[in-house]
């Protein structure tokens, strides 16, 4: 394939996808796709130069788009609102509330709590199957920075999970149990 339309081609329907789905994380759907659409137009424009794997290249560029945004606080809130509006789509199917609508607030609830910085730390490894190397490059850090990083947000998750799980509002334990830190990101 030595055209270099066709191996645009390539790319672009490996990676859209991964790009949207990054920017969806940040901003709302319209938004989200002018970020993916423009990336892609960047890409097109320096496709010569774009590093093996094209991935964490193309999502460093979304980054950098997306930092023009909104304040953190309401990206936040926006990401927590499209985490619980996508986990409910893409379950396609009915379950009996109980313990999922519990266990699903739990979760949400512990993400929300997170920095900006902390969730898209442990999303870049476990949602888009980064690895250390690849993500650290998207945030423009080193390697045993985004370590260091990675570690430190699944540790307050973890103990975000726990509080939920003894939340005194609740009247009782969340049935949700947290992942173990050496689960995560695998």
């Amino acid at each position: 394939m030595d055209d270099p339309l066709e191996r645009f081609a390539g790319v672009y329907d490996t990676y859209y996808r991964n790009v949207l789905r990054y920017a969806l994380q940040h901003a709302e759907q319209g938004t989200a796709e002018d970020v993916a659409s423009e990336t892609f137009l960047i890409a097109w424009r320096r496709f010569p130069a774009i590093p093996e794997p094209p991935l964490p290249w193309l999502l460093g560029v979304a980054r950098n788009m997306l930092r023009k945004q909104a304040g953190a606080v309401q990206r936040r809130r926006a990401l927590t609102d499209r985490i619980a509006a996508l986990t409910a789509r893409a379950d396609g199917f009915v379950v009996d509330a109980g313990d999922f609508v519990v266990e699903r607030a739990a979760a949400l609830d512990a993400l929300a709590s997170l920095s900006e910085h902390d969730v898209e730390a442990l999303t870049l490894v476990t949602w888009h199957g980064l690895n250390p190397a690849q993500a650290a490059e998207v945030v423009g850090c080193s390697v045993r920075a985004f370590t260091v990083r990675l570690s430190r947000a699944r540790q307050r998750l973890t103990k975000a999970l726990q509080s939920a799980d003894h939340d005194p509002a609740q009247g009782r334990a969340a049935p949700f149990r947290s992942p173990s830190p050496s689960t995560m990101g695998k």
